[in-house]
C-alpha cells in the first residue's frame, strides 16, 4: 500500500489555511494542522476533513522555539513533512504619519516576525526532514501586496515581498535535494481576517477591483496549493502564482 504524505499547514484554523488544509486532505493527505490561538475552529476544522489520521499542533510560528518545537511535534507524531504550506499571516494597519516611533518599531518587528520569518524558519526546519527523504514542497501564501505596495501596511507589503524573493532562492537551493518551492500572491479573499476591511471598504468596490466582479474564495486559493503539492507542478518550482481574479497584473 502506499504510504499516505503528510502535509504539515499553518494557520490552519480559518480562512485561506483551512482551504489549504481541506483540499489537501480531500487529496489523500494527512494534515498536521497547526493553529495559534483557535482552538475551537482548529477542532471543528479537523472534524471536517476527509480521510482520517489528520491531528492539530499548537504553536506561534512566529517565535523560533516554537516553530522548532511544531516540526519536531509533527515529525514524531506522523513520521514526516512531504508538504509545508506556509498559510498563517497578519495584515496589521499602520500609519507613518500617526503611529508614534516605538509603536512603528514594534509593528514592524511583528509583521516580519510571523509573515517573513517565521515561513522561512519553517521552510529551514521542514527541509531538514524533506533532504533525508529526496523530496518534498513548500508553498508559501503571499499577496499581491508585494508588487503593488501596501500605503496603510508597509511592514506587511514589504514582508510578503521579502518571502516571494526567499522562496524563490530556496527553489534554487533546494532544488538538487528533490524539493520544490513555490508562492501564491492572493488579492483580497473573503476570508473572516479579511472581511472587516473589505466591509470598511466597500464590498461592491473591492469587488470591482477585478474584471470578474467578485472577491476571491478561500477554496480557489486551496485549490491552487493542492496542485502545487502534487506530482504535476514539479517544474513551476520557484513561480509566484498570481492568485487575485486580474485585479493586479505584473509584467
Amino acid at each position: 500500500m502506499k504510504e499516505q504524505k503528510v502535509a504539515l499547514v499553518t494557520g490552519a484554523a480559518t480562512g485561506i489555511g483551512k482551504a489549504c488544509a481541506e483540499a489537501l486532505a480531500t487529496r489523500g493527505f494527512i494534515i498536521a494542522a497547526n493553529y495559534r490561538s483557535r482552538r475551537e475552529e482548529a477542532e471543528q476544522m479537523l472534524r471536517t476533513l476527509d480521510g482520517n489520521g489528520h491531528q492539530l499542533f499548537q504553536a506561534d510560528v512566529s517565535e523560533p522555539e516554537q516553530a522548532s518545537r511544531l516540526v519536531d511535534e509533527v515529525v514524531s507524531s506522523l513520521g514526516r513533512i512531504d508538504v509545508l504550506v506556509n498559510a498563517a499571516g497578519q495584515f496589521t494597519n499602520q500609519t507613518i504619519d500617526g503611529d508614534g516611533f516605538s509603536q512603528w518599531q514594534l509593528s514592524w518587528q511583528h509583521s516580519m516576525a510571523l509573515n517573513l520569518m517565521g515561513p522561512v524558519n519553517l521552510a529551514f526546519l521542514a527541509a531538514q526532514s524533506m533532504i533525508k527523504r529526496g523530496s518534498g514542497r513548500i508553498i508559501n501564501i503571499t499577496s499581491r501586496g508585494a508588487f503593488r505596495g501596501e500605503p496603510t501596511a508597509p511592514a506587511y507589503g514589504a514582508a510578503k515581498s521579502a518571502l516571494n524573493s526567499a522562496t524563490q532562492s530556496l527553489a534554487q537551493a533546494l532544488g538538487p535535494k528533490g524539493i520544490c518551492v513555490y508562492a501564491v500572491a492572493p488579492g483580497w479573499t473573503e476570508t473572516p481576517a479579511a472581511s472587516p476591511r473589505i466591509r470598511a471598504q466597500g464590498w461592491d468596490g473591492v469587488a470591482a477591483q477585478s474584471p470578474l466582479g467578485r472577491i476571491g474564495r478561500p477554496d480557489e486559493i486551496g485549490s491552487v496549493v493542492a496542485f502545487l503539492a502534487s506530482d504535476n507542478a514539479e517544474y513551476l518550482t520557484g513561480a509566484i502564482i498570481d492568485a487575485n481574479g486580474a485585479s493586479y497584473l505584473r509584467n
